[in-house]
């Protein structure tokens, strides 16, 4: 088996999930109702660079939330699987719909409702905080936490293995 640095070359596509990831995990909760998250600029900005330099993007999650769609999709992620319970049918979609092998695919996620869609990759990462399930299922477990930096950590990973990064 492959270790994780040898496993970036054949990255051709990510797909992260949202609480937990993107996110630190925390909800506020408005008097209205909405549900509020909180992004890391700098995993945006390296999503950006990611769908800059032609790698597919794609977020599963089980968030609903149009504000959070609207953010994601001013990044450039064109797939957005969102109030999804099902995740493993997800990215098969997502696979099917590019043209991808999973083993194409770096995936980060970070407890239960992930493990399934990850378990089918050979590229799973977490961030430092997910839960031990998940840590023990990933070859690579990034230092940052969730919505501290996870993504862009990996992100830069790969495009610097594959001269990509600041070339995008």
């Amino acid at each position: 088996m492959k270790n994780f640095k040898e496993l970036l070359s054949g990255v051709r596509g990510f797909v992260f999930d949202v609480d937990g990831v993107l996110t630190n995990g925390s909800l506020l909760l408005m008097p209205n109702g909405e549900m509020v998250r909180t992004l890391h600029v700098r995993d945006g900005y390296a999503i950006e660079q990611a769908i800059s330099a032609g790698f597919h993007v794609a977020v599963i999650t089980s968030a609903k939330s149009d504000s959070l769609k609207a953010k994601l999709a001013s990044l450039g992620i064109s797939s957005l699987y969102m109030g999804v319970r099902n995740k493993k049918e997800a990215f098969e979609e997502f696979l099917y719909t590019y043209d991808l092998q999973a083993e194409e695919i770096l995936i980060m996620g970070d407890d239960l409702p992930d493990y399934e869609m990850m378990n089918l990759c050979s590229t799973r990462t977490c961030p430092a905080d997910a839960a031990a399930e998940i840590r023990a299922l990933c070859p690579y477990i990034s230092p940052r936490k969730g919505g501290e930096g996870c993504v862009r950590d990996v992100i830069e990973q790969v495009l610097k293995a594959q001269l990509k990064w600041l070339h995008a």
